[in-house]
This record gives C-alpha cells, sequence and structure tokens, in this order.
C-alpha cells in the first residue's frame, strides 16, 4: 500500500483533495510539487545506492588467497587516486602506482603455509618454484576479490534501500546503481593496470631489508612477461627473507653495473655515517661520491668529523661546499680512500670524474635554493665555477661520466660537457634536465637532499629536515639507468622510505622537467 499511495503522490493524484483549481496560483504549486518530489527522490536513490557500494565495498571487499608459499589476504577500499600496496610484515611495504580509478588494492602476505614452510626449509631451491605459480595466483585472486565485492556492494545496498524507500521499484535501482558503480571503478582500475608499476616501487620499512625485497634495478621492457619476471622475483626474496635465520641473500649486481651513492650536506651529523655505513654494505657500492658541506664552520676541531671516511673501505670522492674550508678538504684528503676533486678529474671504480669545489666560503650565512637570492658578485662566482669546470672536461682525455658541483647554480655551464651532474646545498632532492646545447648529448642534473638531516638546523623546524642519499645504478656504458631514493625520518625518527625510478631514455622523449640556467 505504501508503494501505490507514494505511486500516487508521484502522478499528482493528490491534487484534487486540495481543492485548487489548477488555474490559480495554488495549482502552479501543485503542478511544480511532482518533476521537485521525482528529483529529490532520484538524488536519495543515487545517494543510498553510492552509501551502499562504500559500505559494502568495506564490508565485503577482502579475499583470502595462496601466493607462492604465502597465505595473503587482498581487500579493496575506496581512495581517490588508485594504487597497490604490498604488505610484508614486520618487514615493510611497497607501494606501487599500478592504475587509476577509485579504488585501492592491498596484498597482505601473511604466514607461511605450514607444509610449504618445511619444504622451502629443506630444498632452497623450491623458493623459485613456489614463486613461479605468483602471476596466476594473484590474478585469480584479484578476480575472485571483484566478484564478491561487486555482491557485497549490491546486497548490501539492497538491504539499505529497502529499510529507507519500503519501496521495490527504488531499492532495485538503488542495487542497479550500486552495481553500475563498483563495476565502472573496476573496469577502470582493470583498463589502466601499469605493469611497469612494479619496477618503480616506493619501500617503506627497514632499511637493511630493501635492497633484498626491492633487488636488483634493471631497465626492462614494458610487456607481461617482464611483469610476471619482476612479479616472481619479488615473491622470491620476500620467501628467502622468511626463511633464511643467518644473514640477508646476497644480490649480484647485473654484469657491468657500478653503483654510486650520493651523499651531500652532511652538517656534522653523526648517524649519516650510520646510514651510508649501512647503504654501502647492503646495497654493494662501488663508490661513494660527496657534494659537500661536511661541516658546519670548517674549524680545526671539525676537521676530525671526516675521520669515518676511512672506515667505508670504498672510493669517496669529495668536493668542498661552502661551509667547508681548505682544512676540510685537507682532512679528506688524508683519508686513505678519499679523492678530492678542485676543477680535476679522476678515474675511479670504471668512472670518469670531474669535480670543483664551491668559490665561496660563508659559514655565518643561511643557504640559499640555487638561482635565488645571489648578488650579481656570488653569481659570477658560482657560475663561474662551472665555467671552469666545463673547460677543464673538454681539455680531458676521456670522456667525463660524472661532473660535480656543490650549488646547483654552478651546473648550467656543463649542460652537454656530460651525461650526469650531481650536487646538494639546497638540501631538497630535485632531478631535472639542464637546457640542452645544440649539436651536443643532453645533461641530467641530480641534486641530493641533506644526508645529514641539515645539521642542527633541521631541529629548527616542526618537523625534523629528513636524511636523504641515492643509490645510483649505471650500465655498462656509464650511463645512469636507475636510482634509489633513500630517506629516513629527521633525528628521533626511524621511518625509512625507499623509492625505485628507472630513468627514462631520453631518445623516447620523456617530460623531464627543465632547470633553468642562472644568469649573472
Amino acid at each position: 500500500m505504501d508503494g501505490q499511495e507514494d505511486e500516487q503522490h508521484e502522478n499528482g493524484a493528490d491534487a484534487p483533495a486540495t481543492g485548487r483549481d489548477p488555474g490559480r496560483p495554488g495549482g502552479t504549486r501543485a503542478r511544480w510539487r511532482g518533476p521537485l518530489r521525482r528529483v529529490g527522490v532520484a538524488l536519495a536513490v543515487l545517494a543510498v545506492a553510492l552509501v551502499g557500494a562504500v559500505l559494502g565495498v568495506l564490508a565485503g571487499g577482502r579475499v583470502d588467497t595462496d601466493i607462492g608459499p604465502f597465505r595473503a589476504e587482498l581487500s579493496l577500499t575506496p581512495a581517490l587516486e588508485g594504487s597497490t600496496t604490498v604488505d610484508i610484515p614486520p618487514l615493510g611495504a611497497l607501494h606501487l602506482n599500478s592504475h587509476d580509478g577509485p579504488t585501492h588494492l592491498t596484498v597482505g602476505l601473511g604466514s607461511l603455509d605450514q607444509r610449504r614452510t618445511e619444504a622451502l626449509l629443506d630444498d632452497p631451491a623450491s623458493i623459485s618454484r613456489a614463486s613461479q605459480t605468483a602471476v596466476t595466483d594473484v590474478r585469480n585472486g584479484v578476480l575472485r576479490l571483484g566478484l564478491r565485492t561487486a555482491g557485497a556492494t549490491v546486497l548490501v545496498t539492497l538491504l539499505l534501500a529497502a529499510l529507507v524507500f519500503r519501496n521495490g521499484r527504488r531499492t532495485a535501482w538503488a542495487g542497479g546503481l550500486a552495481l553500475a558503480v563498483t563495476a565502472g571503478s573496476l573496469g577502470v582500475a582493470a583498463s589502466t593496470i601499469r605493469p611497469q608499476a612494479i619496477e618503480e616501487p616506493r619501500y617503506e620499512g627497514l632499511l637493511v631489508n630493501a635492497p633484498a625485497i626491492v633487488g636488483d634495478a634493471r631497465k626492462i621492457a614494458n610487456d607481461y612477461t617482464k611483469y610476471a619476471e619482476q612479479l616472481q622475483r619479488l615473491v622470491g626474496n620476500v620467501s628467502q627473507l622468511y626463511t633464511t635465520v643467518s644473514a640477508l641473500p646476497v644480490y649480484e649486481p647485473a654484469p657491468g653495473t657500478t653503483r654510486v651513492l650520493h651523499v651531500s650536506d652532511m652538517h656534522l651529523n653523526p648517524t649519516g655515517w650510520q646510514l651510508i655505513r649501512t647503504v654501502v654494505e647492503q646495497f654493494g657500492i662501488d663508490v661513494v661520491i660527496d657534494t659537500g658541506d661536511l661541516t658546519d664552520w670548517g674549524s680545526e676541531p671539525e676537521a676530525s668529523y671526516v675521520g669515518s671516511i676511512g672506515l667505508l673501505k670504498k672510493p669517496y670522492v669529495y668536493v668542498r661546499g661552502n661551509h667547508d674550508s681548505g682544512k676540510t678538504a685537507a682532512a679528506v684528503k688524508q683519508q686513505p680512500n678519499a679523492i678530492v676533486l678542485d676543477n680535476s678529474v679522476t678515474t675511479v671504480a670504471g668512472l670518469t670524474i670531474a669535480g670543483i669545489g664551491d668559490p665561496r666560503f660563508t659559514p655565518d650565512k643561511e643557504t640559499s635554493p640555487a638561482g635565488s637570492g645571489l648578488t650579481k658578485q656570488v653569481a659570477d662566482q658560482v657560475i663561474g665555477a662551472g665555467d671552469q669546470l666545463a673547460a677543464t672536461i673538454r681539455n680531458s682525455p676521456k670522456p667525463v661520466d660524472i661532473a660535480l658541483v656543490h650549488d646547483p647554480a654552478s651546473a648550467g655551464p656543463l649542460s652537454g660537457t656530460c651525461p650526469l651532474v650531481l650536487a646538494g646545498h639546497t638540501h631538497a632532492r630535485q632531478i631535472s634536465r639542464l637546457p640542452q646545447v645544440p649539436g651536443r648529448m643532453p645533461t641530467q642534473l641530480m641534486v641530493e637532499g641533506s644526508t645529514g638531516g641539515a645539521g642542527l638546523r633541521g631541529l629548527e623546524g616542526e618537523k625534523p629536515t629528513p636524511l636523504s642519499m641515492t643509490v645510483l645504478y649505471l650500465d655498462q656504458n656509464k650511463l645512469l639507468q636507475a636510482y634509489d631514493d633513500i630517506t629516513v625520518g629527521g633525528t628521533g625518527q626511524s621511518q625509512v622510505m625507499l623509492e625505485r625510478h628507472i630513468v627514462p631514455d631520453p631518445k623516447a622523449g620523456a617530460d623531464v622537467p627543465v632547470t633553468p640556467t642562472p644568469t649573472r
């Protein structure tokens, strides 16, 4: 009866009961009442459908499945941007920019199956075999998850609409709309899947686990086969971490790969040395490059801070920053594994590296951004240093692979002289392309943050400045193929994040920001 009464109201059956002539003003209001009521009902149905879809996803958007040797839980949640999180407790989590659409997929890797765990321990080679099924397992699990989510959203919406409307037709409309919204969202996610996202994960967790979980950086083709290989390797890596109790598995770099650790702006923070040692050991670093500002005031007592360089037992290439004095550079040069560059070129770990120290010594001045806040006299000094280094590189008998400056404002004149320029000074990480000189090679500029968390300055803000460094992977031709941005929460914090980036091929016309060249 309620449904019949609603239909009568919607069709204007109550108009005669008012006793008003439709031609009078009261009749005009009656004529508008029906359409307005129908619009209100339509909006109410839509609102109930959306609420039901969200509640349905939260209530039923999860399934348990096996992924390789793991028991895992797949779950969907509404989100503004599509992405995937792979939780690997207690080792950390991987975040992938895997798809578009308002859905977030979480893959929670739980414990290893007891029977299969015993098999893995008895025969370590079975880890590789168990991970071969990972792609099929994930695909089947996601398909089940999608069907279950769609069913849950329809069921929850029907129950909610029945309680709200007590009308069969409106309830059916709400259920249909919820199904359309859910299916549309899942369809957008499925049609925008980016298999290459697994190449560039963002890792959060324990730093010592990062190289073992993420694996070697390799530039691979964007196709399903390579995606499957990456996924299998990820599952295999995590399986080994769960089953190996003596030490982390060792991953050899791809043939011909050179691993460079770029650090900068330590500013006397002893925590920075601990972080550098960990990364050097865990990532198999071949050479460490420091683009300056080891100290704050460049005083003689501060020179003892550089003694930790010798403990790294890896080549350490350094250029002086504007907070480093000549005494600082001399103390670095005394370290058995250190090379100080000042408008000079060296070859180390198969790389030809050129560098020049900052022309200023300004320990009592605040850090200034590249190309900003520079007087003409200072700009002439800083850019002039770049001009000097560019001339040295052009006169070098061997092609230079990497150029080092402290202030990125010195980098402009280096465009076209080498493929890669490293800098620091700004305490803010940035990668860009220098304006290309016609007929010369393109040049990438990579500016590092502060490996020392800006020293005591890093404690002045509301949040401590994070400690940052970058692992660079160079191929057999000494060209940058990939890099890992490593960030550790500032002083007093322990959160670690690693972001893997694959460098786009410049011939493919990739969109890379261009850094304007500062002018005098």
